[in-house]
């Protein structure tokens, strides 16, 4: 009894019904660990049992580095006991302590509860993030590891408006900076080495030029306690390699650039970025390009939000979508009228994977000209970057969703007139578009089309043929739910006896999102902001978002490590996850995922009043 009462105390323990409780004490047994005595050894044998601290303390050791420290009522070994894995970390015993040491096959069974799931996924994180503050890994583990202000290492290095280019690039030397910041009034200037080179240089400019004439103002400063993960996809989406970060009152705290969140390692993201956007030829973006698996690889191994990571991939092919675009105007001479290349789908929502194909319009402005008389422009201009991107390692849509094909190149009116005519008779080509084209962002090109096009997306909730429609397409497919003892996978054809998890959950949370943001007139386009908004707007409740996100991220992280062992196999990647290649722990998590999005689906069905089979 003394032990259940013990364990009572203490999560996931205290979820468990009585008679569980008193199992799991009854099985479990007391070992004393006298100061310094290693229990498990860094690469050594894996963990056979579950260890909960009764007395004392452990440390938690990379190598010679003190990672965490546990206390009564913490866990450890859970991690090499499921995944049958050597220990990743050293756990000595920190002052004389005692353990109880659960079997393996109860530990499975408390930790493969829905409590259990979570309090692993949230212990990690936690200790995932201790570590990295420890190691001083500051980036790339998870949104909540590190924050802005943490990252800054040393003093702005800043010059007034009035000083010269050379009297800059001579203060950025002796600081060893690669950028100088400017208090202006209200706002804040940079001039980085990078403007030093195009705009100084390049532009053959005079070394007595005020820096006022090359600085970047306003610069896009962060504040301390933005999590560093966000300024990562920050500085990737604008193209940036510093942000100058700024205390609660507003006063410069320091530079934070690329190099500080990523190292200088040869696959980070910023890396391949950097040698897609100095590619000077169509076969130098493509050799660039096949870096990106690399790219993923890392930030996986290191631990990033898998959600972020899929963000970082799509921030990246826009990038290449941008350069072979460059160069095709290079060759075509400038457009003729005002354009914008449309990001559709997957690649709108910044939601891709190692596995992705093309999905991509164009929309321009013919102004007093006709449509048809600059169209030829455009569609030689989208069949060459189709070609590039396809080069690339991007294939083509299967569906023929793409900027070459004639549907896909509109003019704003006809975008909009589009837009309004699918919304009120979907038809087959609206049935077929309505799941790729209502997910559109400007990805490239000076016209800004996307105002005109949510104003069109903001009415949908006063046609309810068309919030009919894409609420069905959220019901069209299933989760695999209809198992037991494991997963539903495939009986038959080439991926037999594997789960589909981009068609089986992430699409299906995604279709989920969809209906609830469109059909409350929100115009956002990435998953897990449409499911906050519409928490907000009431569609959905905080717990039912909270839920989706959770599963969203969890079929993610398991669709990205499938992704990553494919490729470290040599084989293409692919989404078809062999569930035996999974531990208990991740296969509890995937039953409770596609639980969830069974559930909801129920909820929508019934607000449809359509009866789900």
């Amino acid at each position: 009894m003394e032990v259940a009462d013990f364990l009572r105390r203490h999560p996931p323990f205290d979820s468990l019904d009585d008679g569980t409780l008193r199992h799991v004490a009854s099985a479990a047994r007391r070992e004393s660990y006298p100061a310094g005595t290693i229990i498990l050894r860094q690469s050594g044998e894996p963990a056979t049992v579950l260890y909960v601290v009764a007395s004392g303390s452990v440390e938690l050791l990379d190598g010679d580095q003190l990672l965490d420290l546990l206390s009564e009522g913490e866990l450890f070994g859970q991690f090499s006991l499921f995944s049958g894995s050597v220990p990743n970390i050293t756990v000595r015993a920190a002052e004389d302590t005692e353990c109880y040491l659960v079997p393996h096959h109860l530990a499975e069974e408390v930790l493969g509860t829905s409590a259990g799931l979570a309090f692993v996924t949230a212990s990690a994180r936690r200790r995932m993030a201790r570590g990295a503050e420890a190691r001083e890994l500051r980036v790339g583990i998870g949104p909540e590891a590190v924050d802005a202000g943490s990252l800054v290492s040393r003093a702005p290095v800043t010059c007034p408006p009035t000083a010269t280019v050379g009297e800059a690039a001579v203060l950025m030397s002796r600081e060893h900076v690669s950028a100088v910041v400017i208090p202006l009034r209200d706002e804040w200037g940079i001039v980085t080495d990078r403007d030093l080179r195009s705009r100084v240089l390049a532009a053959a400019r005079p070394a007595d030029t005020p820096v006022s004439e090359v600085m970047s103002h306003p610069a896009l400063t962060v504040p301390a306690d933005t999590m560093a993960a966000e300024v990562l996809l920050s500085m990737l989406d604008a193209d940036v390699h510093h942000f100058p970060v700024l205390d609660p009152n507003g006063r410069l705290l320091g530079v934070l650039t690329d190099s500080d969140l990523m190292g200088i390692e040869r696959n980070s993201p910023f890396t391949v970025r950097r040698q897609i956007d100095r590619a000077a030829e169509e076969a130098a973006v493509v050799e660039a390009a096949r870096r990106i698996p690399e790219a993923v690889c890392w930030l996986v191994d290191s631990g990033s939000d898998p959600v972020d990571v899929g963000h970082i991939v799509g921030v990246t092919i826009d990038a290449l979508t941008r350069r072979f675009i460059q160069l095709a105007i290079d060759r075509q001479g400038p457009p003729p009228v005002p354009w914008a290349w449309l990001a559709l789908g997957s690649a709108a929502r910044h939601e891709q994977a190692l596995l992705t194909d093309q999905d991509h319009a164009l929309a321009f402005d013919p102004g007093e000209r006709a449509a048809e008389e600059v169209d030829p422009y455009f569609e030689k201009l989208a069949r060459s970057v189709t070609d590039g991107l396809e080069a690339a390692g991007i294939p083509r849509c299967r569906g023929g969703a793409m900027a070459e094909n004639p549907p896909l190149r509109r003019s704003v009116d006809g975008w909009t007139t589009a837009l309004r005519g699918w919304m009120a008779d979907p038809g087959l080509e609206g049935s077929i578009l309505s799941s790729i084209v209502f997910d559109y962002r400007r990805a490239a090109g000076p016209l800004e089309v996307d105002a005109a096009m949510d104003r069109v997306i903001r009415t949908a909730p006063a046609n309810p043929i068309f919030m009919r429609h894409l609420s069905r397409r959220a019901l069209d497919e299933k989760p695999p739910t209809g198992f037991f003892r494991d997963l539903v996978v495939r009986s038959k054809g080439e991926h037999a006896g594997t789960l589909d998890i981009k068609h089986g959950g992430i699409v299906l949370i995604g279709n989920l999102a969809r209906a609830y943001a469109v059909g409350s007139g929100i115009v956002e386009r990435q998953t897990l902001r449409r499911l906050r908004a519409a928490a907000e707007a009431g569609r959905i409740t905080n717990d039912e978002r909270q839920s989706l996100e959770e599963a969203f991220r969890l079929l993610w992280a398991v669709r990205l490590d499938h992704q990553v062992r494919c490729v470290r196999e040599g084989r293409p990647p692919d989404d078809f996850v062999d569930p035996k290649t999974l531990g208990p722990l991740t296969r509890g998590g995937l039953k409770d995922a596609f639980r969830i999005i069974a559930a909801q689906q129920r909820v929508l069905a019934a607000d449809l009043g359509v009866n789900l089979r």
